[in-house]
């Protein structure tokens, strides 16, 4: 029977169920495709700096720095463009690099210390003209794409507007002191501006070095670019800035070149508009200039009685 009993034993078969492994999401490979697109561009920012000369690299910099003055002044950036306004640092009056000054650098006289602060004023002042008057042509449909014909400085003895000749744009007819209607424009433009400036303004003409057809008869490139200061004078007159801010309108013939490396070059041909400071000023007309000044307008009559009508 004991026997019988173990056969007749039911045999028990336990299934041990084994639970599948949890489904998993698809961020890692968001990651994973976030990762590989960083690694991408990381290579290729270092292959771009690799391949970038470091004048690219100035360039790109002072666009975003100052985009509208890299638009106005020309150049692949402030730091390539031939107008720059060089110099560094709190004192906008040097034209180098500024230092950190000792102890001692900084005492003063009170005479030194009122000069300082007025050349500082003016440099802040011919700045703000600048602007203005890049703010203007970029602003103006009709002149913004002269804008690369008009160069701005500011020098030691103040705010120098270039307006330039350019091969496919001529301000004048060659051998002509007639006005280009668009450089009538920009005159009239520059003469708005200077409306409200109390510093005198010098006037000059410049030419290439390219003889003139006439000038055996006694007509030169010195008389051309007298009239074609008086000219421009005329146009800015004509925008309503006042005859007595001028300090003088003088014909420099091809003796100053703006490019010395190509005198015949159409950048030559230029009209240059100086925003005087008051320490150029006064080197000019000899002295500080009294309350009443009677005689502002004498350096222009000798200086047009030279030149032609």
């Amino acid at each position: 029977m004991a026997g019988d009993s173990k056969k007749l034993q039911p045999i028990i078969i336990k299934r041990v169920k084994k639970g599948g492994h949890a489904v998993h999401g698809g961020a890692w490979k968001i990651a994973y495709a976030d990762f590989v697109t960083a690694m991408m561009a990381f290579f290729l920012l270092m292959w771009l700096l690799g391949s970038t000369t470091d004048g690219d690299k100035k360039g790109i910099s002072d666009y975003f720095a100052s985009p509208l003055k890299v638009a106005m002044q020309g150049g692949a950036g402030a730091g390539a463009s031939n107008s720059i306004i060089t110099g560094g640092g709190n004192d906008l009056t040097q034209s180098a690099g500024q230092t950190k000054k000792s102890d001692g650098d900084k005492k003063k006289t009170p005479s030194e210390q009122a000069k300082a602060e007025a050349a500082k004023k003016e440099a802040k002042k011919m700045a703000a003209i600048s602007e203005k008057i890049a703010a203007a042509m970029s602003n103006s449909t009709k002149l913004a794409e002269f804008s690369s014909q008009v160069k701005l400085e500011i020098t030691p003895d103040g705010l120098q507007i270039q307006i330039v000749d350019d091969r496919r744009r001529p301000m004048f007819d060659s051998g002509s002191a007639v006005v280009k209607p668009y450089m009538r424009d920009i005159l009239r433009e520059v003469g708005l501006a200077l409306m409200d400036v109390d510093n005198k303004i010098s006037l000059d003409g410049h030419t290439d070095r390219q003889a003139y057809g006439g000038g055996a008869l006694g007509y030169s490139n010195w008389e051309l670019s007298a009239d074609r200061a008086n000219a421009s004078r005329r146009e800015l007159m004509a925008a309503g800035m006042p005859e007595d801010k001028l300090a003088r309108v003088v014909g420099m013939g091809s003796s100053l070149p703006f490019d010395p490396n190509d005198p015949s070059a159409p950048s030559n041909r230029r009209i240059s508009i100086l925003v005087m400071t008051k320490e150029a000023e006064e080197r000019l007309l000899g002295g500080p200039r009294p309350p009443q000044d009677l005689g502002a307008d004498a350096p222009i009559e000798a200086t047009a009685a030279k030149s032609p009508p």
